[in-house]
């Protein structure tokens, strides 16, 4: 029988079901349990089972880790309690005076991250466009250490070129984090285009269903992993097996949900393309997006995030998002239903007055796997508003 938790083999959706989740050896159960526990007995002193206290290590969140470490083609995987929990741990690897590039188009956590926890650490930051690397380049800050690039980016759907990016950022001798949470694995892997790191939100897609908060890192680096593991224990920003469970029961059916975000994205687009109501879309599936053959190399499919710009300005997108009765209005994206956000005053108010900060007119949409015909007459009446 061939071993489950090897990668050699196996398609995506095999890997998503089987690696790292063996029967369980004692009662033969198919699904990973919950090891609700605080501690583990030990054998002797100093001799266990590989397991000693639930902060350092549970076999729920192992069985997590191996099948996404698997999904990312990594070699290691860490989980942790929520995405900017693994965000934290890569940037601890900065000492005072680090730098660190950051693109001009990221999710505002991330941005209030770096620039208003670890700038009291005396670590700095520029703001760059990622598609203007020799302007990167030109005004590289020789005391960089990271490059923190997401693709497609929030929430103005931009594309990084992971490969051209990450040679400028090892021929400057630094690390690329690439954050994968809105494409997934399944659609793109910056592993295999050259990032040192690839961190996830697993609240989005990867949990996908609305009901549990973690972020992963997948690398191949083993002296990146042996770092992140001892801020996981010393720090102790872990998950609950519950949360593990929740996240790996998710990540099962990905490749089953993502093919459906990405034809209902694609029908959402379609129509918000010819509404007079919408001055803009930016999707890198359009073939009028600037970076849209990058997409279509480094990516297998577009993904189910959307966002328009409304032809009224901030009056009229506002009006549009009240008017939401399929579409939630809520923070967060990449569940089973439909959300819709004004990010200016939702997830990215904290880039307000920064280079970060976003159009005061645009909406942006997570496509969910509802009826397409719904989501479709739902987005009618909004805009007919």
């Amino acid at each position: 029988m061939t071993d489950q938790n090897s990668n050699e083999g196996f398609g995506f959706s095999t890997r998503a079901i089987h690696v790292g989740q063996d029967p369980e050896a004692i009662t033969g159960a198919v699904t990973v349990p919950v090891f609700q526990t605080s501690t583990f007995a030990q054998e002797a002193v100093g001799k266990h089972s590989g397991y000693e206290y639930a902060r350092t290590g549970n076999p729920t969140r192992t069985a997590l880790e191996t099948a996404f470490a698997s999904l990312e083609g990594a070699a290691f995987g860490v989980q942790f309690a929520s995405g900017l929990a693994a965000e934290d741990a890569i940037l601890r690897q900065l000492e005072p005076g680090d730098h660190v590039v950051l693109g001009n188009d990221a999710y505002g956590g991330t941005f209030r991250l770096i620039s208003k926890v670890f700038g009291k650490a005396g670590i700095t930051y520029s703001a760059n466009d990622f598609n203007d690397l020799d302007t990167v380049a030109a005004n590289w800050n020789p005391a960089t250490k990271i490059v923190w690039a997401e693709t497609p980016t929030n929430p103005l759907l931009n594309i990084v070129d992971i490969e051209a990016l990450a040679a400028l950022t090892h021929d400057k001798g630094a690390m690329l984090v690439v954050d994968n949470t809105f494409a997934t694995p399944y659609l793109q892997q910056p592993l295999r285009h050259g990032a040192d790191a690839v961190v996830h939100s697993t609240t989005k897609y990867l949990g996908g269903h609305s009901d549990v908060v973690g972020g992963f890192i997948a690398t191949n680096d083993s002296e990146l992993e042996t770092h992140l593991r001892f801020i996981n224990n010393a720090v102790g920003a872990v998950p609950g097996p519950w949360d593990c469970y929740l996240t790996l029961r998710g990540a099962k059916t990905l490749a089953v949900r993502m093919d459906r975000h990405n034809s209902n994205a694609a029908a959402v687009v379609e129509m918000l393309s010819r509404h007079k109501a919408v001055s803009s879309v930016l999707y890198p599936g359009l073939e009028s997006h600037p970076n849209h053959a990058i997409a279509a190399r480094q990516m297998s499919g577009f993904g189910g995030m959307v966002s328009f710009r409304a032809a009224g300005g901030r009056d009229a997108a506002m009006k549009i998002i009240e008017s939401a009765k399929l579409f939630t209005l809520a923070e967060s994206l990449g569940a089973v239903e439909s959300l819709i956000e004004h990010p200016g005053v939702m997830t990215h108010a904290s880039a307000a007055g920064s280079a970060l900060e976003v159009p005061d007119d645009l909406v942006r949409l997570s496509v969910g796997i509802e009826d397409i015909d719904d989501i479709l007459a739902d987005l009618d009446q909004m805009l007919g508003q």
